[in-house]
C-alpha cells in the first residue's frame, strides 16, 4: 500500500479553539441573568414567598376571601413582610440570593 494514499484519521486539536470557559460579552437569553443579584426563594418577590403576596395566588385568594384572611385582617395581616410571620420569614429566607453566579 502506498503510504501517500492512506488517508489520516481526523485529528480532534484542530478546528475551533475554545475560549477558555469565559461568556462573551454578548447578552442572550442564556447569559442574560448573571452578574445580577436576584431575590431569595422566600423572599418577597421570590418564587414561593411571592405567592403569599396580594398578587400571588395564595395571598390574592386569601384577599377575595376577606375578612381576618385580608391583608389587614387578623390573620392575613402576620403574613405581610411586616407581620410576625412574613417579616419573619423575610428576615431569615428574604433577600438576596446568596449563590454565585
Amino acid at each position: 500500500m502506498n503510504p501517500s494514499s492512506r488517508t489520516e484519521p481526523q485529528n480532534s486539536t484542530t478546528g475551533p479553539r475554545s475560549t477558555g470557559g469565559k461568556a462573551a460579552p454578548t447578552q442572550t437569553p442564556a447569559n442574560a441573568h448573571l452578574g445580577q443579584d436576584k431575590p431569595g426563594l422566600f423572599d418577597a418577590q421570590g418564587a414561593v414567598g411571592k405567592q403569599f403576596t396580594t398578587e400571588g395566588a395564595i395571598g390574592g385568594t386569601a384577599q377575595k376571601i376577606g375578612g381576618p384572611l385580608d391583608k389587614e385582617g387578623m390573620i392575613g395581616k402576620q403574613f405581610t413582610t411586616e407581620g410576625s410571620i412574613g417579616g419573619t420569614v423575610q428576615d431569615m429566607m428574604g433577600g438576596q440570593s446568596k449563590r454565585s453566579n
